[in-house]
């Protein structure tokens, strides 16, 4: 293993690009074989919903991965079946890739940051449970911001089109509960994972946007199978353009740098009893302010009905403040 002294970067080799047939390619095509055999067992076999629920969630868990890699073009060398990935993989999330990809691209930028960060919204304006309704606020922030390039509002409205198009037919031709229980359902658990794993955990306490703090790794080879390598979420931030499958192998290489830069190499949330009470606050309130002395959730707190309520609530916003450090 390097010295850090003699490490600047990661090695070249972990930021080229992927080869044609990749792992990516498996879980983009394995997230479609899945959803076929979902399909089968609801329309043909009976399965049990327990189990086309079960299929429904690995599948779209498994796009997931791909939508997110396509959008920094690392699923697949060549840019059109990278875009034809995540264009396929949005479309069984009910994504829109063109939103996805702005809208990542600006977290990538505004890594923390209240004002510019769209994924500081999803992890800090709510609780925990209701993390994956949140996700909606990436559309808002495409158009408010205006992030569509050449034909991507076009490509929006295509993928908005096909997706309502689904949905009606499914209300016409009487296999709607199918899309509710089998598609809508391991959506929303999907959402409440990736909210988890891609925006919660991986930067909380919000408080660092330094390019080598502002995210965190927890090694673990489970952990790195279960959620495909978001447990190496800084490396993924420091080199945007290494692949999921890539995570492990180069924060093992980059690890003397990172120690010497003081990157956060823990999960975070057990080491003090300040850290697990904050954990908990977000499970079932997480509504945070980003001024410690006057919040800017006042008008939260104006809703309850008691002076002494109020007073709580208020006490409880500076508390539990951010304030992002540059």
């Amino acid at each position: 293993m390097p010295h850090a002294s003699a490490l600047r970067s990661v090695p070249r080799r972990f930021v080229a690009p992927p080869a044609p047939w990749n792992p990516t390619v498996g879980l983009f095509f394995s997230g479609y074989l899945l959803a076929a055999i979902t399909v089968w067992g609801w329309f043909v076999g009976q399965w049990p919903l327990y189990l086309l629920v079960a299929l429904g969630f690995l599948a779209l868990h498994l796009e997931g991965t791909v939508i997110h890699d396509a959008c920094h073009q690392a699923a697949h060398p060549n840019r059109f079946c990278n875009a034809v990935m995540g264009h396929g993989a949005a479309l069984l999330l009910g994504f829109s890739f063109p939103v996805f990809t702005r809208v990542h691209l600006m977290h990538h930028a505004h890594v923390n940051d209240p004002r510019n960060d769209p994924d500081h919204i999803v992890s800090t304006f709510g609780p925990l449970w209701l993390i994956a309704p949140r996700f909606f606020y990436h559309e808002f922030y495409f158009f408010r911001r205006r992030l569509w390039r050449r034909h991507e509002l076009l490509e929006w409205a295509l993928a908005r089109g096909l997706f309502l198009t689904i949905v009606i037919s499914a209300a016409l031709h009487g296999f709607l509960p199918f899309i509710f229980n089998c598609w809508f359902a391991p959506a929303l658990m999907v959402g409440v994972t990736l909210g988890l794993f891609f925006d919660y955990l991986p930067h909380r306490p919000f408080t660092e946007r330094n390019r080598w703090r502002n995210a965190r790794v927890y090694p673990g080879s489970l952990m790195n199978l279960l959620i495909m390598g978001q447990n190496y979420h800084l490396v993924h931030h420091l080199w945007p353009s290494i692949p999921w499958f890539e995570y492990k192998p180069a924060y093992e290489a980059t690890r003397p740098l990172l120690d010497a830069k003081g990157s956060p190499q823990r999960l975070g949330i057990y080491e003090s009893r300040k850290d697990l009470l904050n954990f908990l606050y977000d499970i079932f309130l997480g509504i945070r302010s980003h001024r410690r002395n006057r919040s800017r959730l006042r008008p939260i707190a104006g809703l309850l009905p008691s002076r002494r309520w109020r007073r709580h609530t208020l006490a409880l916003l500076h508390r539990t403040a951010i304030s992002p450090i540059r």
